[in-house]
Parts: structure tokens; sequence; C-alpha cells
């Protein structure tokens, strides 16, 4: 009998995973924000294949530092969005495949970046899930004792 019900355990499962995982693509090509772990852009940013933006403010910069090699550029530009981008742009280059990665506090900005850059027919941008100070995905760039360093332009 508890045979009986481990096989149905898993053929329950294995169709629960047939149907789920097919709608989270689905999801991801309909306005759901690609992500990557705070320790996966710790070491693409590393390794040099991905360019890090942090998208926080410059008070949170200088209250938690930032993660090495990245570079902050305020989501809430003065001039608007618009001026975001253009820094964007003009710290990657006009290059519409170039690999990034955004970061703020907790994912929800560093997604609201992605989707905008995605608009602009950006095509390999990212969110860092969690973000720096951590969300209900995770505990954050932080506290999983990823490296820190002072905000050198704050």
């Amino acid at each position: 009998m508890s045979r009986d019900l481990s096989l149905v355990r898993r053929t329950l499962l294995a169709a629960v995973a047939a149907i789920l995982l097919p709608l989270s693509a689905v999801h991801a090509q309909q306005g759901g924000v690609p992500e990557i772990s705070p320790a996966e852009a710790q070491a693409k940013a590393k390794a040099g294949k991905i360019t890090l933006i942090d998208v926080r403010t410059p008070e949170e910069w200088r209250e938690t530092g930032v993660a090495p090699g990245a570079t902050p550029i305020n989501l809430y530009n003065p001039a608007g969005p618009e001026a975001f981008v253009k820094e964007v742009v003009a710290r990657v280059g006009a290059k519409r495949d170039t690999p990034i990665a955004f970061i703020c506090r907790s994912g929800n900005r560093s997604g609201q970046a992605q989707r905008l850059l995605a608009a602009q027919g950006f095509t390999n941008v990212v969110s860092v899930r969690e973000g720096m100070s951590g969300s209900a995905s995770g505990p954050g760039w932080i506290k999983s004792g990823l490296p820190i360093e002072t905000c050198k332009v704050c």
C-alpha cells in the first residue's frame, strides 16, 4: 500500500511539474523579470561576464556600501527615466545585448530598471533577486556575506 502511495505521489509531482514549468516560462515571456541570485551576480561580475549596476539612492549607497565593481546609477534620477537610461547607455555602450544585472535594496527597483531597459530594446538584462538587504526571496547580498565596499562616488 505504501509503495502505491509513493508511486501516486511521484506521478502527481511529475504532473504538477509538467504543468508549472511551461507556465513559468510563459510568465517570464509575458513580463516576468529575469533574475539571478546575489551569489550568481557576484561571480559573473567578478569574472567580467556582466555589468553590475546598483540602482539605489546615494543615501543607500553611503549607508550600506556597494558591491565591488558595481556602478551606482540612481534609478530615481531627478531628470527622469530617460536620464537614467542615458547613464546606463553611457556606462555599457549602445550595444543592446550587453549583459547587465541591476541590484537595489530588495529586488523591486532592479525589476523596474530591467523592464525599463527591456522596453528600450536591451535583451540581456536581469534583476538581482533579494537585492542588497534581502526580501521574502532570501537574505540578500549583505546577509549572504558577499563582499561590499564603500561607495567611491557618493
